[in-house]
């Protein structure tokens, strides 16, 4: 095999929405894809007969969505949400071509835009429920100081917005934050959910076992007998998280300081997770144990282009 090579197992992703299908047949639940978190155009052709759509977050990610289901689909029913706190006015025409949904992000965002998309497309507003559940303030939307979301102070009325969406998670293997965080916007604003048309729950979360299908299917349930509202949710990572492998080979081999530098013929410096988070991946037979240590590097010339140190 040439190298470097990325492979993604497509039924793998695949299998994790069709997780949803049951959730999607008996109510008004609709299941968006989130761009971001891998946005390979191969992978969301296959994926789009099992969505509802793709939530994106630049007007790039908006076209290729678009573009994607222009091309594989003959139907009408696929949507593009965007939710992005950079809009900029001269992309809104743009926009509006690419984009079912487009949420607005802040308080100026919505005095300033709402009125150039009224009768473009359904508008929503991003709300920051100021509840954090994460230590890492990398990953937490409700840090202190967000740019992410209106909080509830100022939202003041619903006037001219078809829906609201929030998004407080990241990587959760539980419900719970999400049950919370709407409990406290039910508390918040209660009846005036009925005027809107629908609620978009984010993503964020790691659904594995049948016990979490179940709260996540009576909270739907819930939201949509009691305010008639249809019901989006948006995951990412937890469709794609270790779906994919990337296949390298090593170049060079070298004593550096009493430790064994192995050069690959890739890079790390395009992973924020590793790079920036120096979270270190998993390399297939390593062995925390093993008697051979090697400091695993890109080829880059970055000096951070580390992987990490594995054993064999």
């Amino acid at each position: 095999m040439k190298t470097p090579a990325f492979i993604i197992d497509i039924k793998q992703c695949i299998a994790r929405l069709d997780q949803f299908a049951d959730l999607r047949q008996k109510t008004r639940f609709k299941l968006l894809y989130s761009i971001k978190s891998l946005s390979e155009p191969a992978l969301l052709r296959h994926m789009l007969p099992h969505l509802d759509g793709f939530c994106v977050s630049s007007l790039y990610e908006a076209q290729l969505a678009r573009e994607v289901i222009t091309q594989h689909t003959s139907d009408q029913e696929h949507e593009v949400h965007l939710s992005t706190p950079g809009i900029r006015e001269e992309q809104l025409p743009d926009l509006i071509r690419a984009c079912d949904v487009i949420n607005l992000n802040s308080e100026t965002q919505r005095e300033r835009l709402i009125a150039k998309l009224q009768g473009q497309v359904r508008t929503g507003l991003r709300l920051n429920p100021e509840l954090s559940f994460l230590q890492d303030n990398r990953y937490d939307p409700c840090r202190p100081a967000s740019k992410l979301g209106v909080t509830f102070d100022v939202v003041g009325s619903f006037t001219g917005l078809s829906g609201i969406h929030f998004h407080t998670m990241y990587n959760s293997e539980r419900v719970a934050p999400l049950i919370k965080t709407v409990e406290k916007i039910e508390t918040c604003f209660g009846d005036q959910l009925k005027q809107l048309d629908w609620l978009n729950l984010g993503g964020g979360y790691v659904f594995t076992g049948a016990d979490q299908f179940r709260e996540l299917e009576n909270l739907v349930c819930r939201l949509v007998d009691q305010y008639d509202l249809t019901v989006y949710y948006e995951p990412g990572k937890g469709i794609v998280d270790h779906a994919g492998k990337m296949i390298t080979k090593v170049i060079d081999l070298f004593e550096r300081n009493g430790k064994l530098v192995v050069i690959l013929d890739t890079s790390v410096v395009h992973l924020p997770e590793i790079f920036e988070y120096q979270i270190s991946p998993k390399i297939k037979d390593a062995n925390p144990d093993g008697k051979w240590r090697y400091l695993l590097a890109g080829c880059s010339c970055k000096s951070g282009d580390v992987f990490g140190e594995y054993g064999f």
